[in-house]
């Protein structure tokens, strides 16, 4: 009778731990499946909006270079340079010309927990911009900095937050360098290394945004750059003059 009592408890503790073992897998799978649910509707909202920002910005630049060759359109050059508070045309073409789709996806992902965070939900705001204008649309964070109410700000729309995130990008000093590198290259993963400066966390930030990109192999979003084939074009030809 004390054996097939111990036989009992030991088959009903290999049949708890086996159901144990049986649910957590079940559950891990859930939540997987979770997870693969929400970075799909992540990209299915944003890459056609990124996209259609991002070859907009770069018709853009590529227009405002060649007005600048021709000496044509001076009034909006001129408008363009107060707007994004620069004074040479360099510097203005610098500041316009767009990064790759694969680091705004990227730091999309991050600061708006993959679309989920209340700010996207309540304000279209991607990538956790903050406030300091009374005037505008914004909404105030849940938690405090120091004493002080921390606002971020409210868009329309997507679209607008991605404008503007790109126009944030373009003029502001923090981001000097970044801009510098992106006249230079495209590579988003070379580019990721100088956005140390969007977040507190710094290089930690820099390398989430890396290994982001390259585990959703994000990059393969990145539309061929007009103004890459257009440099390249040009460096044949002066090749084929020399």
């Amino acid at each position: 009778m004390s054996i097939n009592k111990n036989i009992y408890t030991l088959f009903s503790i290999l049949f708890f731990l086996t159901g144990t073992y049986c649910s957590s897998k079940i559950v891990e799978v859930k939540k997987e499946i979770t997870v693969t649910q929400k970075k799909q509707k992540f990209k299915e909202v944003l890459v056609p909006v990124i996209s259609d920002v991002f070859q907009n910005l770069e018709k853009q630049y590529l227009s405002i270079q060649e007005d600048m060759k021709n000496n044509k359109n001076l009034e909006n050059i001129e408008k363009l340079k107060k707007d994004y508070d620069v004074k040479t045309n360099e510097a203005l073409l610098i500041a316009l010309k767009p990064h790759p789709i694969s680091i705004v996806l990227a730091q999309a992902a991050v600061e708006s927990g993959w679309l989920t965070s209340r700010f996207t939900r309540e304000a279209n705001n991607i990538f956790g911009v903050w406030s300091f204008n009374k005037n505008e649309p914004r909404i105030a964070a849940s938690g405090l900095r120091g004493d002080k109410i921390i606002y971020l700000k409210k868009y329309k729309t997507i679209k607008d937050a991605i404008f503007d995130y790109y126009k944030n990008l373009g003029k502001h000093r923090a981001y000097k360098k970044f801009r510098e590198k992106r006249t230079e290259t495209n590579d988003p993963y070379i580019l990721s290394t100088y956005l140390e400066n969007y977040s507190e966390r710094r290089e930690e930030y820099t390398k989430l945004l890396k290994s982001i990109m390259q585990y959703n192999i994000f990059d393969k979003y990145d539309l061929k750059s007009e103004i890459s084939l257009k440099i390249k074009v040009e460096e044949k030809n002066i090749s084929e003059n020399i």
